[in-house]
């Protein structure tokens, strides 16, 4: 008679009680300002009438980040908690376990042996998860903390299904005839489908929880490539087979509300969410590629901005003369700088100090980035004849105390804002220039006169965004003073300027060394020198000298403030400043 063949059972490590998991965990949180009282009881009685697990409603209620709760996890059960990077290239034991089983356990093989089976977990004293590996591997199971989108993110990029398949047949179909009703029924079922909408839905709160600005999706001949702009810098954070990519993008574009059969034309669209506890809008544009449709989302934190100039970076003289100008009650105030400076920013800081009950504000951009309540704002569309000219032109018999234009682009524009600060009205307005000197040459070469430039503008703005360094991990500078005076910046006082803290790296920063960004401005407030300067035709060098005699703090003097302060390093200043 044959002996029964027996599966040995390798027993995993017994797993806390949930209760002693629980408390450990909220005493954590609560130890290191994670987590209030408040929030405690509110996580408590959502557990209790949902009969969830108190960690995964932490998340889910947006009380705890994904990040400082799988943090919390690992340091509690003595765990290590494994970075993305180190997750799988390509699918193990997924033959052998059921996609659902993972998703539904938040649990990714890592690597196998003959010995044993290392998995990622977001909740790693799941014993019913744990065991079930064990038996279906027949091998001793290592655990690792993992952050739960991250796992559910890298299973469905792993996944060789039937979703890979059906995605070619549709892209096979639908590049043929964008307007077959059988193809656009086809892209509508896979952009339903559920581990196509929890992709999404976890690509968009993994970019909040690092704090990205943007996210790219683009499609290649071989993948569909995903990166996040975080600190102003793109860090590629996942890669998915080139079949997804109808999918993925039709999925993003019916949430954005447009139209999923269009794919030859770029498209402009929004997206309202709630993540994390809080209202983010989303804004999506699309472009046509020789591989598909690019998509750029850029992702506005309603409630997470500060919209406050002194939060925004501004301060000392700067700030001064910044806030006198916004207290005159007409003329033009601009904001100069490239792309990407945060000059859209810092008008909306500026609208949200002016904002009282007793004035009128009129606002009209391309697009519009934040909604202030109170403030009156017109959305750009050239297609119906709303351009900046046209809608500035009929802000103007609607008696507003203060106008806001986006962006001047054109001579009309410009001689229309000149025209309203000139009649009664503060305006605050964006423009492309370098630094804030050359503005005024800028709109003289647009063709405003140069005397009604005198007679209007108050202030201009010139900004940068920098870098700031890590808190946690910023190490001492060696040496603690640098001599720059082979840069030639004769703008500042002295050519050595101390540099306390140079940029280490580590898991709260994603090891660059930087955590955030930061202002440097310089603030060019008008006086009667100055314009006698600009009547005189002569250039920008000219107006910038004498606006450094008269005070004005460059860009690259605050830049070795914030060096000096430990907030950011010389390299990041002269980065954004070389071109001022």
């Amino acid at each position: 008679m044959d002996t029964p063949v027996r599966l040995k059972l390798v027993e995993p490590p017994p797993a806390a009680p949930p209760a002693s998991i629980e408390g450990q965990l909220a005493a954590y949180l609560m130890e290191r300002g994670k987590l209030d009282e408040r929030g405690l009881q509110r996580a408590k009685r959502a557990a209790a009438s949902a009969e969830g697990r108190f960690a995964e409603i932490l998340s889910q209620l947006g009380i705890v980040s994904e990040r400082d709760l799988a943090e919390a996890i690992a340091a509690i059960t003595g765990l290590p908690l494994l970075p993305r990077e180190e997750f799988p290239q390509e699918a193990v034991l997924m033959d052998r376990l059921s996609a659902r089983f993972l998703r539904d356990a938040a649990l990714l093989p890592i690597e196998v042996n003959e010995a044993e089976v290392v998995v990622a977990m977001a909740n790693p004293d799941d014993r019913f998860a744990i065991e079930a590996v064990s038996l279906a591997t027949g091998r001793r199971v290592t655990v690792k903390v993992g952050i739960a989108s991250e796992i559910q993110g890298a299973i469905e990029r792993l996944r060789a299904d039937s979703r890979a398949t059906a995605g070619a047949a549709a892209a096979e179909g639908a590049d043929g005839d964008a307007s077959s009703e059988v193809d656009i029924d086809r892209l509508r079922d896979l952009a339903s489908e559920a581990p196509v909408v929890r992709f999404v839905d976890q690509l968009i709160s993994g970019a909040v929880a690092e704090h990205a600005s943007d996210i790219h999706i683009e499609p290649f001949e071989e993948q569909l490539r995903v990166r996040y702009r975080i600190d102003g810098r793109l860090q590629e954070v996942e890669a998915l087979p080139h079949t997804d990519r109808l999918a993925v993008t039709s999925r993003i574009k019916i949430m954005a509300g447009l139209n999923i059969a269009e794919r030859r034309q770029p498209q402009d669209g929004r997206i309202r969410t709630a993540v994390d506890g809080g209202t983010l809008d989303i804004r999506v544009a699309t472009a046509p590629t020789l591989h598909g449709e690019s998509l750029v989302l850029r992702l506005l934190h309603r409630d997470r901005t500060a919209l406050e100039l002194p939060k925004l970076g501004f301060g000392g003289s700067g700030l001064q003369r910044l806030q006198l100008a916004l207290e005159r009650p007409h003329g033009m105030v601009l904001v100069t700088g490239p792309t990407g400076s945060g000059k859209t920013t810092t008008l909306y800081a500026a609208l949200s100090q002016l904002n009282r009950i007793d004035r009128k504000i009129l606002t009209v951009e391309d697009p519009i980035e934040y909604q202030i309540p109170g403030v009156n704002q017109v959305q750009v569309n050239p297609k119906f004849g709303l351009t900046f000219a046209y809608v500035l032109r009929s802000f103007l018999r609607h008696d507003p105390d203060i106008i806001m234009v986006g962006e001047i682009r054109d001579a009309e524009t410009a001689e229309i804002a000149v025209h309203a600060a000139l009649t009664g009205h503060l305006v605050l307005a964006t423009l492309h220039t370098n630094d804030a000197p050359s503005a005024i040459t800028r709109l003289i070469e647009m063709g405003v006169e140069d005397f009604l430039l005198t007679s209007t503008v108050v202030a201009v703005v010139g900004q940068r965004l920098v870098r700031t360094l890590c808190r946690h991990c910023r190490g001492k500078a060696d040496p603690d003073v640098v001599d720059i005076g082979h840069l030639g910046l004769s703008t500042l006082a002295s050519s050595r300027i101390h540099t306390p803290y140079k940029p280490v790296g580590c898991d709260k920063c994603r090891g660059t060394g930087f955590s955030g960004r930061t202002t440097i401005s310089e603030v060019m407030a008008m006086s009667d020198a100055l314009r006698q300067v600009v009547l005189t035709n002569t250039g920008s060098r000219t107006i910038r000298d004498l606006a450094v005699r008269e005070g004005m703090q460059t860009m690259m003097a605050h830049g070795v403030e914030k060096i000096a302060a430990g907030l950011t390093t010389l390299d990041e200043v002269l980065r954004a400043t070389t071109d001022a």
